[in-house]
C-alpha cells in the first residue's frame, strides 16, 4: 500500500472543498493518507479531518503567519521522515504555491492539475490533461516520491469515517517571506468552482452592461447559480478574471453549465467540459460549442435570455 501525505487547506477552521477532493483521490487509489494542517483555525480543521478517512493527521503549531517556503520545508519533512512514496495537494492558488516547493526539496518531478489517480501493480499512476484537453497522458514518476496536484471539480469528495490520530509538531522557524496583511475584495457573490449552476457569458454579449441578463438569469436558480465568463470577456475588461472559466481561468464542473454568446474556443472548453450538463446559447448554427452541449439553442441571447429567466423563475417559485 502506498503512503501519501497531503497539504490540507481551511478556512474558519472547515478543510477546503479542494483538499477534501485531493483526500478522495488518495483514498480511491488505496493509499494510506497523513493529512497536514497548519496556521490560525487548524486546531478546529484538524478535528475535522480526524473523521474524514485519513490515517493519521499532523498539526503544523506555531505558524501564526503563512509562509509558503516554510510550509513547503515543513511538508517536504514529513514526507521524507515518514517514507511516503506520495505528496499530494489540490491545484488552488495556494497548492500551486507549496507545491513545486515541496517538489524541489524531495527532487521530484510535480504533475500538475492531474484528473485522475490509480494504483497499478502497487505503483501510482496520474493521468493528466495534454494540450487543453485534447489529449491525456498516462504517467509514473521516475523519481522516489510522487508529487502532483490535483484538479478542483475532478475528484468526488473523501467519504469520511474513522477516527485518526492528531499529532502536534512545531511549523519550522527559518523562511524567506511570510504573508503580514491580506486584503479580499468582498464580493458576496458565489464561486463558479463552488457553484451548483454556472450560467457564463461570452463577447456574443456585445458589451459589458449586456451582462445583467446573465446575472438575471443565474439569479433566477435562487442562489445555486454563480456567473462566469470567457477569456475575451474578461480581456476586455467586462469582468472579473475571479469569474473566468478555461484553461487559464477556472476549472469548474457544476451540475449545470449554461454558454451564452460563447463560440467554444479549445482553452474554455478546457475548464468546463466535465459539467454535468452543458447547454449552450448561441446564434452561430456551427459554432464549436455545441458538439460539446448535451443542448442546443441557436438563437439570439437577447431574446431567449429573457424568456429562459422568466421560465426558470417560474418553475422555482412553483418548488
Amino acid at each position: 500500500m502506498s503512503k501519501a501525505i497531503l497539504f490540507i487547506e481551511h478556512s474558519a477552521g472547515e478543510p477546503r472543498r479542494a483538499s477534501l477532493e485531493c483526500l478522495g483521490a488518495a483514498l480511491s487509489a488505496g493509499s494510506e493518507v497523513t493529512a497536514v494542517v497548519t496556521g490560525p483555525g487548524a486546531d478546529a480543521a484538524a478535528a475535522a479531518l480526524a473523521t474524514s478517512g485519513a490515517s493519521s493527521v499532523i498539526h503544523l503549531t506555531g505558524a501564526d503567519a503563512w509562509s509558503p517556503d516554510r510550509t513547503a520545508a515543513d511538508l517536504a519533512a514529513v514526507v521524507t521522515e515518514s517514507g511516503a512514496d506520495a505528496f499530494l495537494a489540490a491545484a488552488t492558488a495556494t497548492g500551486k504555491d507549496v507545491a513545486p516547493r515541496v517538489a524541489a526539496h524531495l527532487d521530484s518531478t510535480l504533475f500538475t492539475d492531474i484528473t485522475a489517480l490509480n494504483s497499478v501493480d502497487g505503483t501510482l499512476q496520474i493521468q493528466r490533461p495534454w494540450l487543453a484537453g485534447k489529449a491525456i497522458a498516462t504517467c509514473t514518476s521516475a523519481s522516489p516520491v510522487l508529487c502532483a496536484t490535483t484538479r478542483p471539480n475532478g475528484f468526488a469528495l473523501a467519504e469520511g469515517g474513522g477516527a485518526a490520530e492528531i499529532t502536534e509538531r512545531a511549523a519550522g522557524t527559518e523562511c524567506k517571506a511570510t504573508v503580514t496583511d491580506t486584503s479580499a475584495k468582498e464580493s458576496g457573490k458565489l464561486d463558479v468552482q463552488e457553484a451548483s449552476v454556472v450560467v457564463s457569458g461570452g463577447r456574443g454579449l456585445q458589451a459589458s452592461e449586456h451582462f445583467n441578463l446573465v446575472e438575471a438569469l443565474a439569479d433566477a436558480f435562487g442562489g445555486k447559480a454563480a456567473v462566469g465568463a470567457s477569456r475575451a470577456v474578461v480581456d476586455a475588461g467586462w469582468r472579473a478574471h475571479a469569474e473566468q472559466v478555461g484553461q487559464t481561468g477556472k476549472v469548474v464542473s457544476p451540475d449545470l453549465y449554461i454558454a451564452v454568446g460563447i463560440s467554444g474556443a479549445i482553452q474554455h472548453l478546457a475548464g468546463m467540459r466535465t459539467s454535468g450538463t452543458i447547454v449552450a446559447i448561441n446564434k452561430d448554427p456551427d459554432a464549436p460549442i455545441f458538439k460539446l452541449a448535451d443542448y442546443g439553442i441557436v438563437g439570439d441571447a437577447f431574446e431567449v435570455l429573457p424568456a429562459l429567466t422568466e421560465a426558470i423563475a417560474k418553475v422555482q417559485a412553483e418548488s
